[in-house]
């Protein structure tokens, strides 16, 4: 409770610290004492009814007191307060009574002064009206004193390259010769004369610098300023007005947007006298001093060739301005004509000039290249002359490299592909081509910057100053708009149109094609500029600068080509001399060229304004487009199926090319014994890939191309395969699906088809499966006896066409799936604004996939006809053991015959197929005449009608002799070929058991031999030998 009343109405009252004690006393008394309407009754009540009626009293007595004491003590410590108070009363009473008498008596005095000058009026009138008349004299004369002085001041700055304070000067010295006063001054005929002529002169000058900076030949050009490698860029610093009207600066297209308030300020008007500023600041008095004051806000670096301009809005944006020097003196020649008020005479004479200045930078930037080339050339050491005849023949000959075994890597190719080596897609004329381009459109580039920032720069501060709403619609892209004739003609649109005009002119030059619809193009411009008139045609981004061309003939000279050329009026009439630059010049150079336009227009669309987006800027990139797919493509394809059909229907196209003595090498560069037809095909497919390479955008249609071609040449290669083996037993053979369900179940051939591993193969388990296929392969051919020569393939270079024809399609099959591999594609394109193609991995095409499996099938199919030739041959050899007695009376020495001619055709063959295919698929070839003839050995038992002893012998003798055959072969698995072969020797040295030897020896060993092959055993004519009736 006591904390409640700490808080009451008693607290803040005046106490002093020494007399505590009456807050607390104050605090014990109840706050319901100081009410406003206080009852009395209650505490009277209670008193009466108080036991201690007089302890109750004293106690209010008390707190009586206290409160008595507490009133004294607040009394005391605000009387010191009230009395000052009281006194300042009194003294703000007695200023009131002092200012009502002061008042009184000015009242008194103004009425006397203005009884005074009511009096004299009329002659301080007169005084003020004269000193008027005097100021004025005094002013036109300091006026035309310094005007006098104007013409030798601005041929000082012109000479001193202070062009816009020269200009400034001249402006301003021009709106004072207007003035009323000066107007009738005879004197200043002479000044107004000499600064009429002032303003042409310096019109040709700003002219001039505006030109050669154009071209990046001026003093502050971005070449110029990048040749300084780092030096200090000449600046000056200047007291500056602050500007409030700061303009947004583009980095993209490094210009100011909306200058159109730039131009003579009110300043101007003030410092014509010989204080100006024109004179270095020579008045250091106030102004130095504000200057000193505050040096640190004021002083800012200008360029050198602001360094003697007045102060204004212009000189303030380009203090502030971010961008580089370079375009910093643009901006500044620009505001210069335009201040002169000669935008649009400025402007016709840059079209005028635009063409042929383009087309000698382009011709510079030729020779400068060549003289680089020709300097590298001497310090890398004499190259192969590829321009002379004789060098073209030379340089072919170094990318012909021998082989090991003395043949050419291309053979008698010599006309395999439709261009020279210069002109391949890696050729030193394609790189020549797009190195020479790409250096002219990089210094094209720059120049194009300049025009785009001075036309912009034009084009908005006629339109500033004509206030025109509808030219401001216009001048995104017409060139006939209404800003468009303000500016003389010149514009965005115009400079790019030219520029690309004159690129094209060049692309055509290297392409040797006449390019007739650029010269009406180039008419129509020369004729807009004379007549200056608004000519109403239809144009859009997607139409651009049309062309029509004729291809020349290679043959036709390039100076004759040149003088055919029909340019414009006022451009020069000879060429670019890239003759003397380029190896060689014709349209497969088309392809080199598209790249260095595709990154020149990317870079025209990147600092592009973007008002400017719809005026075409894609006309070059779509006259390559149209040239490469009207022109180029159709050429190439023409060319390169010509070269293909001539490649694949020559005699030698198939004929096997490798010498006898040869070893197989699995790389083309040792000497691969790829049939010369197949290896042309490769050779011509890779050139064609290599253009996509250069073309991603045409890379699909390339590939369908070479898709085509692919298709073409398998398309022979079938046909050569079939003129092999039509009406062969063995290509009937393996069309029935019987033997070609076998063939597949083959572990030999599933490892063919499926990898190509040499250490594995050959090297099987004979395991029970493999026997079995083996066995019914065996009994399928053996049923086929009787087999005739004449449907075999008795001509061995038929069999090496077949081993080389399936080597070829395996290399081709391979080289396809590696170009597909390394295929890459262009990824689609942004939008109809952006085509970018970059290059992106991609998987080998479909297309290309399924036809090198095509390829690799019919290798395989030549290999399989190879192994099945090679088992009817063993078989029609092996045939003749049937039929006959093998009763021989003495020992022979030799095999029989047909043993001797199978083994000698085996080994033949295998020597003649060395050269042209691989031990693994020699093994493959070779591999299956064991099971085959073990087999047939066996089977022909049962048809033998008598054999003794020695004729037992005489056949282990044939399995020794064809065992030592098929072990010779490289590769072979001669432990299979001896585990097949002495199964047969096992069996036929059984016929020399008796009866019950041999019927034990069946009884042990069951399932050596079928029940049928034991059978054949007792069936069989032995002399000597007796068989029980009941053994069968």
């Amino acid at each position: 409770m006591s904390s409640g009343r700490s808080r009451g109405i008693f607290d803040g009252l005046p106490i002093p610290a020494d007399k505590s004690y009456l807050k607390e006393g104050l605090s014990r008394i109840d706050e319901s004492w100081a009410e406003a309407r206080f009852d009395s009754l209650p505490h009277v009540v209670h008193i009466l009814t108080s036991r201690d009626r007089e302890g109750e009293v004293q106690f209010l007595k008390e707190q009586s007191d206290l409160i008595e004491d507490v009133v004294d003590e607040v009394v005391h410590a605000y009387h010191h307060g009230f009395n000052k108070a009281i006194q300042n009363y009194s003294q703000i009473l007695r200023l009131f009574s002092e200012s009502a008498e002061s008042i009184s008596t000015l009242k008194v005095d103004m009425a006397e002064a203005r009884k005074l000058l009511g009096s004299r009026n009329k002659q301080l009138h007169q005084l003020w009206y004269r000193s008027l008349t005097l100021r004025h004299i005094l002013s036109l004369l300091d006026q035309i004193e310094g005007v006098a002085k104007v013409p030798s001041r601005i041929e000082k700055l012109i000479a001193e390259k202070q062009l816009y304070a020269a200009v400034q000067l001249h402006v301003q010295s021009m709106l004072m010769l207007e003035r009323e006063g000066l107007q009738v001054v005879g004197a200043l005929q002479d000044v107004r004369s000499e600064l009429t002529k002032l303003r042409g002169v310096l019109f040709y000058k700003i002219l001039e610098e505006l030109h050669s900076h154009l071209y990046n030949k001026g003093e502050y050009s971005s070449t110029t300023l990048n040749m300084l490698d780092g030096d200090e860029i000449p600046t000056t610093a200047i007291g500056g007005v602050v500007s409030n009207s700061g303009q947004p600066f583009s980095r993209r297209t490094r210009s100011i947007k909306g200058e159109g308030n730039f131009g003579a300020g009110s300043s101007l008007l003030s410092s014509v006298d010989g204080g100006s500023s024109f004179e270095g600041h020579d008045d250091e008095s106030g102004a130095a001093d504000g200057l000193m004051k505050d040096s640190k806000s004021s002083l800012r670096d200008v360029p050198a060739w602001l360094s003697s301009a007045t102060p204004d809005e212009f000189l303030e944006t380009i203090k502030k301005s971010e961008a580089s020097l370079a375009v910093k003196y643009l901006r500044t020649l620009v505001e210069c004509l335009c201040m002169l008020g000669k935008v649009a005479a400025a402007g016709a004479i840059l079209c005028q000039r635009l063409r042929p200045t383009i087309h000698d930078a382009i011709t510079t930037e030729i020779k400068v290249y060549s003289e680089h080339a020709t300097k590298a050339r001497i310090t890398q050491g004499t190259k192969p002359d590829f321009c002379s005849s004789k060098g073209l023949l030379d340089g072919f000959k170094m990318l012909k490299h021998k082989n090991k075994n003395g043949s050419s890597l291309n053979g008698t190719q010599q006309i395999v592909s439709p261009i020279s080596p210069l002109m391949t897609p890696t050729g030193q004329a394609q790189r020549a081509a797009s190195e020479l381009l790409a250096s002219v459109l990089s210094s094209i580039i720059h120049i194009l910057e300049n025009h785009f920032i001075v036309g912009e720069l034009l084009e908005t501060k006629s339109l500033a100053h004509g206030d025109s709403a509808a030219a401001a619609a216009e001048v995104n892209w017409n060139p006939d708009s209404e800003s468009s004739q303000a500016t003389g003609g010149y514009s965005v649109t115009f400079s790019l149109s030219v520029v690309q005009s004159e690129c094209q002119q060049l692309i055509c030059e290297i392409l040797r094609a006449t390019p007739e619809a650029a010269t009406a193009d180039a008419a129509v411009q020369t004729a807009r500029l004379a007549n200056k008139a608004p000519v109403k045609e239809k144009r859009d981004g997607s139409e651009g600068l049309s062309f029509a061309f004729r291809i020349t003939e290679a043959s036709v000279s390039v100076q004759n080509e040149a003088q055919g050329w029909k340019r414009g009026a006022n451009a020069q009439q000879e060429g670019y001399g890239t003759a003397s630059v380029l190896p060689d010049l014709g349209i497969y150079l088309a392809a080199s060229v598209y790249r260095p336009v595709l990154e020149f227009t990317d870079k025209i669309r990147s600092f592009l304004p973007e008002k400017y987006s719809q005026i075409g800027n894609d006309a070059l990139l779509a006259f390559s487009e149209n040239f490469l797919k009207d022109h180029f493509l159709p050429a190439i394809f023409v060319d390169y199926r010509k070269c293909v059909q001539q490649a694949i229907s020559t005699p030698a196209a198939f004929r096997p090319r490798v010498q006898a003595t040869s070893v197989y090498s699995p790389f083309i560069e040792k000497g691969r014994p790829v049939l010369q037809g197949l290896l042309a095909v490769d050779f011509l497919a890779k050139e064609v890939l290599g253009w996509a390479q250069l073309m991603p955008k045409y890379a699909s249609e390339l590939v369908e191309f070479v898709r085509t071609i692919l298709e073409r040449t398998y398309d022979r290669c079938r046909t050569s395969y079939t003129e092999v083996v039509l009406e062969r037993q063995s290509y009937k053979l393996l069309g029935r699906s019987d033997m070609e369900n076998l063939m597949r179940l083959d572990p030999a051939s599933a490892l063919l088809e499926n990898a190509s591993d040499e250490q594995n193969f050959g090297h099987n388990v004979l395991n029970a499966e493999t026997l079995e296929i083996e066995m019914q392969i065996s009994d399928l051919l053996w049923s086929l006896r009787p087999i005739k020569q004449e449907n075999l393939i008795h001509d061995d270079q038929k069999l090496i066409l077949l081993a080389s024809l399936s080597d070829s399609l395996e290399y081709l099959a391979d080289s396809i799936e590696r170009l597909g591999e390394s295929f890459v594609s262009p990824t689609s394109l942004d939008d109809h604004n952006h085509h970018h193609h970059t290059r992106s991995p991609s998987a080998i095409p479909k297309s290309l996939l399924t036809l090198a499996n095509e390829y690799r099938k019919l290798a395989v199919d030549c290999l399989k006809v190879l192994r099945l030739e090679m088992k009817l041959v063993t078989i029609f050899h092996l045939q003749e053991m049937t039929n006959r007695e093998y009763l021989e009376d003495q020992d022979a020495d030799e095999p029989d015959d047909f043993i001797i001619s199978l083994t000698s055709l085996i080994t033949c063959r295998d020597e003649e197929m060395a050269p042209f295919i691989s031990e693994l698929k020699r093994n493959y070839i070779f591999g299956g005449i064991s099971s085959v003839a073990a087999n047939a050995l066996i089977k022909a038992l049962a048809e033998i009608k008598s054999i003794n002893l020695l004729g037992v012998q005489q056949i282990c003798r044939n399995s020794i002799a064809l065992e030592q055959a098929l072990a010779a072969i490289p590769s072979m698995d001669s432990e299979a070929i001896q585990q097949r072969l002495d199964r047969v020797r096992t069996y036929y040295e059984l016929l020399n058991l008796p009866f019950e030897a041999l019927h034990a020896y069946m009884s042990e060993h069951e399932y050596l031999f079928s029940s049928k092959e034991y059978t054949t055993l007792l069936k069989v004519n032995v002399p000597g030998r007796e068989i029980p009736r009941d053994a069968f």
